[in-house]
């Protein structure tokens, strides 16, 4: 039997995960290889890093917005539509760039970024939502499964795109890069219009859009882990680490690119993996209590990093080795996370819990990445990860009020 007479015999439901999961790769690549083409292209063009970076402002508050009200349109038009959607302004933000360099102002690049943080949102909300109506209820072990495969996979490919932007870039220059990634995306896009579902997802009540806010006291709680567990992260990872790396270890751009980007690659490989590290093998899905206790030890990495920096005790080798063991630490609580969202989410218009879930994950975003800057330069790195051990312990306390035994699937 041949390959594509295989995928033909596949169940719908696979059908479906397999075309959501292609989106969400075929996105990812873009969104990761825009961001490094965007940075090389303009600091090429002679812009500061001040003004690089506030290329990106925009993209992160809109994600904020977008994850709020993308959840509530997605319960009322479905999931296919908003994922269509996001990746249909992905190529109109890509093509937003195929303009004359002198037209590139920062207002212009700003506007265009801002589009791009909606178009990733929706197609992140989307995809994670997706998963949820494709598998059967109580099949807890194969959502989670499932999940951790979908993120981790993401997150991987956004390394990739990283390498994948820096290579188009050199090879072909900004604007045909641009081109090339505005065309792949576009067949992709049509391909995807064809053939997801159309009531995937769809709520049976269209809610009002008042119902933004979740109602669900455990959808909260994990909301506030998540908003604090991402903080903490990038409040070192945005702009403390890769200054410091330059400044302190003279690194030059291609190395500090190059480590950021395998930290990201790392980081989706042992997402797509952490089942088997939180008893899969025992039947065993993540609760409450699990989040606390993987939280609570990676709390302690930032402080102990923190200290050989502050003793200069063999300093670089504890930073790079450390942020390694963060790396895959985080990696599995960020994955556990993600599969908890989805468990609890409600069946019925699953996205506007996925929505509320993944605003609070882009507000710590935000929060982490003003903060890195300010504290870094006020304080230093060594600031930022004692910032970074408060956080995630904050995060772990915070999943004590989460249900400690099987995964509840309806609100509380």
């Amino acid at each position: 039997m041949s390959f594509m007479t295989k995928l033909a015999n596949l169940p719908s439901e696979i059908k479906q995960y397999l075309i959501v999961t292609g989106n969400y790769w075929a996105f990812t690549l873009t969104d990761g290889a825009l961001r490094m083409l965007v940075v090389l292209h303009f600091h090429g063009l002679g812009y500061s890093p001040i003004e690089i970076a506030m290329l990106f402002l925009f993209y992160e508050i809109f994600g904020v917005v977008t994850n709020l009200v993308g959840g509530w349109l997605g319960a009322r038009v479905g999931l296919n539509r908003t994922m269509n959607i996001g990746l249909g302004m992905q190529v109109i933000a890509l093509s937003m760039l195929l303009v004359p360099n002198e037209w590139l102002t920062v207002v212009w690049v700003m506007a265009a970024q801002a589009l791009s943080g909606i178009a990733k949102d929706l197609n992140k909300m989307s995809a994670k939502s997706a998963i949820k109506t494709l598998v059967p209820a109580g099949a807890e072990s194969k959502l989670y499964q499932w999940v951790a495969i979908l993120t981790g996979s993401k997150n991987a490919l956004k390394g990739v795109g990283f390498f994948l932007g820096g290579a188009l870039l050199s090879l072909f220059g900004f604007q045909v890069a641009i081109l090339i990634m505005a065309l792949a995306l576009l067949l992709v896009w049509i391909f995807s219009v064809v053939s997801l579902k159309s009531e995937m997802g769809k709520a049976t009540a269209k809610p009002k859009f008042t119902e933004i806010f979740s109602k669900s006291s455990t959808i909260n709680y994990l909301s506030a882990a998540r908003l604090f567990l991402f903080s903490a992260r990038d409040v070192w990872f945005v702009v403390a680490l890769p200054v410091y790396l330059a400044s302190q270890f003279n690194w030059d751009h291609w190395y500090v690119g190059g480590f950021l980007a395998t930290w990201v690659i790392g980081y989706g490989a042992v997402q797509s993996f952490a089942p088997y590290f939180t008893g899969k093998k025992q039947g065993k899905v993540p609760d409450g209590k699990s989040a606390f206790v993987w939280a609570g030890i990676l709390a302690i990495i930032p402080g102990l990093i923190a200290l050989a920096l502050v003793s200069d005790w063999h300093s670089q080798a504890v930073l790079i080795g450390g942020l390694l063991i963060f790396c895959g630490l985080f990696a599995v609580n960020s994955s556990m996370h993600s599969y908890l969202i989805v468990s609890y989410a409600d069946q019925d218009g699953v996205s506007l819990d996925v929505g509320f879930y993944y605003m609070a994950n882009a507000m710590g975003r935000l929060i982490g990445t003003l903060l890195s800057g300010w504290v870094f330069q006020q304080y230093g790195l060594e600031a930022c990860l004692w910032i970074s051990s408060g956080f995630i312990a904050l995060a772990a306390v915070i999943s004590l009020k989460l249900p400690q035994h099987q995964p509840m699937t309806q609100k509380t």
